[in-house]
């Protein structure tokens, strides 16, 4: 379930993103619309797929292939492995969450990497106010059961809340095609964060610095190479259906690289819930979207709602440049 060698293609497509990241000018400032790919650069635009005509986020149309020009070729990245040769309907789905980096000035998707969030056995269904299934130990709020079975597997894509629960933008059962030819999975896997580490185990959760909803995970020197660090963004392989005793077993963990982090001075492009509620005052504001922080100055720019709507679980998208980290907001859409 789980392609090789994810771990060293991503390393290149970030290695390869930091290398043309090394040409950007600084922006100086925020006000950036990134309807263009922003003033220089490659741009980066993190977000749910909402259609096909090309690919369709955060309300741009992203040209892929022959749309960008005759011969053209977008890479596209699906779980680590190159599908480049495929269609874009026929790899990717509405409510996909993904990470497009296009050209300068211009909406030409260069290439599309999309990652879930996990993919395990249905473990819990829940209805009331909010429906929810637990899998491996996280919490994902639905908005229906369609489709969806206990004990089934199920892929999920979607956006973190405050609390560290993940809201599907895209669940649906894993066909037997995916699971190389048998309805018998042997491995699933959970992305996160660590905190908390130990010598044997961790904290993996979907938000970083240990916040919101945390499975413990449970991990042998095998189960790694490089060295783990609290912070680290990774994804945990395990043959654990569900936790047992509370705890996961990883049989093989992966350094992965989150959504949220961006090349320095990138102009950058990000959907997502607000998980940290505003710090600061006036203009100045410093809040987190999928733990991502970000800032506000005198002159970002408020499209559907004011400062005063920057409140936790309230779904924007942010666009601005990278500064140390931080997402300095040229302008916030609400969603």
């Amino acid at each position: 379930m789980t392609p090789k060698g994810q771990t060293a293609q991503l390393l290149i497509g970030v290695l390869l993103l930091t290398l043309v990241s090394l040409s950007f000018s600084s922006c100086g400032g925020t006000g950036i619309d990134l309807a263009g790919g922003g003033v220089s650069g490659t741009g980066v635009s993190t977000g749910a797929i909402t259609g096909f005509g090309s690919v369709f986020m955060n309300g741009m149309e992203f040209f892929t292939d022959s749309n960008v020009g005759p011969g053209f070729v977008t890479k596209k990245t699906f779980m680590g492995m190159d599908n480049s040769s495929r269609t874009d309907r026929d790899l990717f789905r509405v409510g996909m969450v993904v990470t497009i980096h296009h050209g300068p000035n211009d909406n030409n998707a260069q290439q599309i990497e999309y990652q879930n969030n996990l993919q395990g056995r249905i473990a819990a269904m829940n209805s009331g106010a909010e429906n929810t299934v637990t899998i491996l130990g996280h919490t994902v709020v639905v908005s229906s059961f369609a489709g969806l079975g206990l004990n089934g597997i199920a892929e999920v894509s979607g956006f973190v809340d405050s609390a560290g629960r993940i809201r599907a933008s895209y669940i649906a059962m894993v066909p037997c095609s995916m699971m190389m030819g048998t309805c018998t999975a042997s491995e699933f896997e959970v992305k996160g964060f660590v905190s908390g580490l130990s010598s044997s185990g961790f904290r993996l959760g979907p938000l970083p610095g240990g916040t919101g909803t945390t499975v413990a995970v449970s991990f042998s020197p095998t189960a790694t190479g490089a060295g783990m660090a609290d912070g680290m963004y990774v994804q945990v392989v395990t043959r654990d259906a569900q936790p047992v005793a509370g705890t996961i077993s990883a049989s093989r963990i992966e350094q992965l690289f989150p959504r949220t982090v961006f090349p320095e001075n990138a102009v950058a492009d990000l959907e997502g819930l607000v998980t940290a509620s505003p710090s600061g005052s006036g203009n100045a504001l410093s809040f987190t979207v999928e733990g991502k922080r970000v800032q506000t100055d005198v002159s970002t720019q408020y499209v559907g709602g004011t400062a005063a709507n920057l409140q936790p679980d309230v779904r924007l998208q942010v666009q601005g440049t990278e500064n140390g980290g931080v997402l300095s907001a040229g302008k916030i859409i609400f969603r």
